[in-house]
Parts: structure tokens; sequence; C-alpha cells
């Protein structure tokens, strides 16, 4: 496995969210309650449809912000080391998901 820089990887990650949060606006719009236009079904459909494009981005935005944050640690130096304990994160952890604040032992608790 080849190391990459953590940088580039997280601002990659960072637009690639940010392109499918803006082109993934359709999922999120209210959904139309008009009876006669759209049956039961296919208004709980949509309902379900909405809350889950909902979800989503609520995850995506919590993802942008551990990269935010996991960036901000590459200004200041601390990346590479636990937010809780300050211990240094393993190579293969950081690999797997450059934004993480953890070590192993502190995510475990």
């Amino acid at each position: 496995m080849t190391e990459t820089d953590p940088k580039k990887a997280l601002l990659e990650r960072r637009e690639e969210l940010l392109s499918v949060m803006k082109a993934s606006t359709e999922g999120r719009r209210p959904v139309e309650l008009d009876q006669t236009r759209v049956g039961r079904l296919s208004r709980m459909d949509a309902l379900q449809g909405q809350a889950m494009a909902q979800e989503t981005e609520r995850r995506r935005k919590n993802e942008l912000q551990r990269i935010d944050a996991a960036l901000s640690r590459i200004e200041t130096g601390d990346y590479g080391y636990c937010v809780t304990c300050g211990e240094e994160i393993s190579a293969k952890r950081l690999a797997l998901d450059p934004s993480t604040p953890l070590c192993i032992d502190c995510a475990n608790r």
C-alpha cells in the first residue's frame, strides 16, 4: 500500500462530499401533501425517501466537520495524535480514515 498525503486525501474527499451534497438537493425537498395529485402510499414513500435523504445529508455534514477538524490539526501540527489521550494514531488507521481523531484504544471506549 502506498503512502498518500493525508491533506490531499482530505481535501479531495471534502470536494467530493460538497459536490454530492450540491447535486442531491432534490431528495430533501418538502413532500407535497395534495391528496388529489398523489396517493397516500406514494406520499408515504416520498416521506420515507425524504427522511433517508435528510439522514444521509446529516451524515455528510458530520463527515465534513471531521474533515475540517483534521485539516485544522494538520495546520497546527497535531495531526496523527489522538485528541483524547495524545498518543500517536497508527498509520494504518489514518490510511483507512484520514479524518479519524482518536486512537484505536480511545475509539473502543
